[in-house]
């Protein structure tokens, strides 16, 4: 099984700034779950944007399905709707009269066996009519319970695969619950879907500066080089939500903070920060390398997950001055739950570059604020020839001692880079003070940054899978997150101690102890 039309000839257009951007084949995009949230807020907006910038080839059609029975009027006015709400280029009639012209809603209820029969029929009518020449996308904006299912009633209605034709599959996390759930799925998809046609998105990936970090790192000669062990003291990666679970319960009770984010969001950002240059930057040299790293990644074994890792529940608080309850008081949740919504965990990398040099993760729900962070901390001068500044015998710090350079990659939402460093304060004494040195991207560049699914979207129509997780990368992530969860089991938090955060605050006091026992500190956000 084969997807052989991977890169297929294509044509060209003029963006932003006079940028070249490929355009892809002719295609249909299959949205199962159309009508949910996902599909509203995020796929169609960004499928507008793109028409709005000419990306979309001559014909694309979107055709949303799902178990309710609608018809294309009531789908267009519905994805009206949500354009106006959620667009990031705005509402322009114009625009949208053209691209409504390829919405298009099917009623396919997966229980009925005539399912895939109706589908495939009304697939047949667009190629007629808009000439997408038999090439489509399926999108799974479902429950992850439906990923298998939906895979293989595609493969068995010959829809999978199709010799000289574009099929894809595009599924969101999560993608399993532990590692033998994992591989169980993506076994479940292979029946059906070669690896190559399979895309699973991860819109962290899809975030200008998460891809900026690879340039950064590998264009600009003046930082490849310090970036190891050498010079580097220790990585943070800081995912801060102030939100709380907004109606989620179902779906966090069982996922929790690991699961949500550390295992594909956080971990995919350890790769890129870690990875060796690649040769070149196709998609599959590009993740060998990142699988390389993260299979470097030392496991915590279940008996030292407590020495290495930090649980967190919020409790009742303040965020941005206003009251919110604690996490046993939302709806939906057992008022006993231990289920975290904060993890803290020191990473190990077992390799040349990065040995003994510690990655400090975090992410947490009810913070003070939302903001994703990656801090570089450099190591110390060993030695300064300013009065005061200098190590005691012993090697202690002391109080007024120099503080190290940092790289701070803010990831969202001002997405940017600064460089804190040491200078003087002017005047007749020497007063050393730190300084930022800030690129911002709204301000450096006149193009505004497209959203995360506008660029994965346009991806998964031209084949190319660079910021895609492929099978072995999920895989490897769940290798080191399923550790810690058989640990946690091992564990358990005792009843009392949780909730064990309040809610506006920057997670449990345990946290900061553990960052503090190798003589470190978060980094402040």
């Amino acid at each position: 099984m084969t997807d052989t039309v991977q890169k297929p000839e294509q044509a060209t257009v003029t963006i932003g700034d006079g940028v070249q951007a490929t355009v892809p084949e002719p295609c249909i995009l299959v949205i199962f779950g159309a009508t949910g949230d996902l599909a509203q807020r995020k796929l169609l907006p960004a499928l507008y944007a793109l028409a709005g910038e000419g990306s979309l080839p001559t014909g694309f059609t979107i055709l949303g399905t799902g178990r309710n029975e609608s018809d294309d009027q009531t789908f267009r006015a519905t994805m009206k709707k949500a354009v106006h709400s959620y667009s990031r280029i705005g509402f322009h009639e114009a625009t949208w009269a053209d691209f409504e012209q390829g919405l298009c809603y099917e009623q396919v209820d997966p229980d009925l066996p005539t399912a895939m029969d109706t589908l495939r029929e009304r697939l047949e009518q667009i190629d007629q009519k808009r000439g997408t020449k038999g090439n489509y996308l399926f999108y799974l904006a479902v429950p992850p319970s439906g990923f298998g299912p939906l895979s293989e009633m595609l493969g068995k209605a010959g829809l999978a695969q199709a010799p000289g034709k574009i099929r894809r599959l595009i599924v969101e996390k999560p993608l399993g619950h532990n590692l033998a759930s994992a591989r169980a799925l993506n076994e479940r998809l292979h029946e059906a879907f070669d690896e190559d046609q399979i895309f699973r998105i991860d819109h962290y990936l899809g975030k200008e500066t998460v891809q900026n970090l690879m340039v950064f790192r590998f264009a600009n000669g003046i930082f490849e080089p310090i970036w190891n062990r050498q010079y580097i003291d220790h990585v943070q990666i800081t995912v801060a939500e102030s939100i709380g679970i907004e109606g989620r319960s179902a779906y966090y009770e069982e996922s929790g903070a690991l699961r949500d984010i550390v295992q594909n969001h956080i971990m995919q950002l350890v790769a890129i920060i870690g990875m060796e240059a690649p040769s070149n930057f196709a998609s599959e040299t590009v993740r060998d390398e990142k699988v390389k790293l993260l299979r470097a990644v030392r496991p915590i074994h279940p008996d030292d997950v407590l020495n290495h890792t930090v649980r967190g529940q919020y409790a009742e608080g303040t965020v941005n001055g206003e009251y919110v309850p604690g996490y046993r008081s939302e709806s939906g949740v057992n008022p006993l739950s231990l289920r975290e919504t904060f993890v803290a965990m020191k990473l190990d990398i077992d390799n040349w570059r990065w040995a003994d040099t510690p990655f400090y993760l975090r992410a947490g729900k009810r913070m003070p604020k939302r903001a994703t962070e990656v801090a570089i901390q450099f190591r110390r001068v060993p030695h300064s020839p300013f009065s005061g500044h200098s190590l005691t015998p012993s090697g202690v710090l002391p109080p007024n001692a120099i503080d190290p350079d940092v790289l701070t990659i803010h990831i969202q939402p001002d997405e940017g880079i600064t460089l804190s460093i040491n200078a003087k304060v002017p005047g007749r004494s020497t007063t050393i003070r730190t300084v930022n040195m800030d690129f911002a991207y709204g301000s450096a560049f006149s193009t505004q940054s497209p959203d995360a699914y506008e660029r994965l979207l346009l991806d998964c129509m031209l084949g190319d899978a660079t910021l895609f997780a492929r099978e072995d990368e999920v895989e490897e992530a769940w290798r080191f997150c399923t550790a810690i969860l058989d640990g946690w089991r091992a564990h358990p938090p005792d009843k009392v101690m949780t909730p064990n955060y309040a809610a506006g605050s920057w997670g449990p006091d345990e946290a900061f102890q553990f960052i503090e026992r190798d003589g470190r500190q978060w980094h402040r956000m």
